[in-house]
């Protein structure tokens, strides 16, 4: 069973975690920033992951240590659901469209956290929500989860739809990276053997 629930509390954030790998899309995720519940009921639905975030925030501070906590979550969620990779696609990759944006996300779940970013967004908010804190979700998730991610804007003039895209994107390549390889489901996709 691919699955993990991670629990977090810091002075700033308290936050309960759970992901199945292997789900329907279902999400049920409230973390008291509302753009950032957009984009991971987005991530849960096109990825076919289960998801429930609960996430208690200093968001009468700002919203930075929520969205950053959350991703340092669901990075250790996914590290701890794919164990030792047995059997996995390893790669994955999506050019996603949104309306006018164009979004190219690529995986590797190497075991290496390591995150190429061009994404500039024309806008510094979405709302209330800081554009730039699309990077720090991310920058937490691929850390924590040990994941190789580049994620490069190729079109787009909406910051809503841009963000969209990434995430979106990012769903659909980690959903084909997770996915288990029949032909090689005793395997670890490396030539080292470990994926760590």
């Amino acid at each position: 069973m691919r699955r993990s629930v991670i629990e977090r509390k810091t002075a700033e954030t308290d936050i309960v975690l759970r992901l199945d790998l292997d789900g329907s899309g279902l999400a049920d995720v409230r973390t008291g920033v509302g753009f950032l519940d957009h984009m991971l009921t987005l991530l849960a639905r096109h990825g076919r992951f289960d998801l429930t975030v609960h996430c208690k925030g200093d968001t009468d501070v700002d919203d930075h240590h929520s969205v950053e906590d959350v991703g340092i979550c669901l990075g250790r969620a996914f590290r701890e659901a794919l164990g030792d990779k047995r059997g996995i696609c390893r790669y994955g990759d999506a050019a996603l469209p949104m309306d006018e944006a164009l979004v190219l996300c690529a995986v590797d779940l190497s075991g290496r956290g390591c995150l190429g970013w061009d994404l500039p967004f024309p806008t510094e908010k979405v709302g209330f929500f800081d554009t730039q804190l699309v990077e720090e979700f991310f920058t937490a998730f691929v850390s924590n989860a040990g994941i190789t991610a580049h994620v490069r804007l190729l079109a787009g003039k909406n910051s809503h739809h841009i963000a969209e895209a990434a995430f979106k994107g990012t769903a659909r390549a980690l959903r084909k990276a997770v996915a288990v390889d029949r032909e090689f489901e005793d395997e670890v996709p490396s030539t080292k053997g470990t994926l760590e």
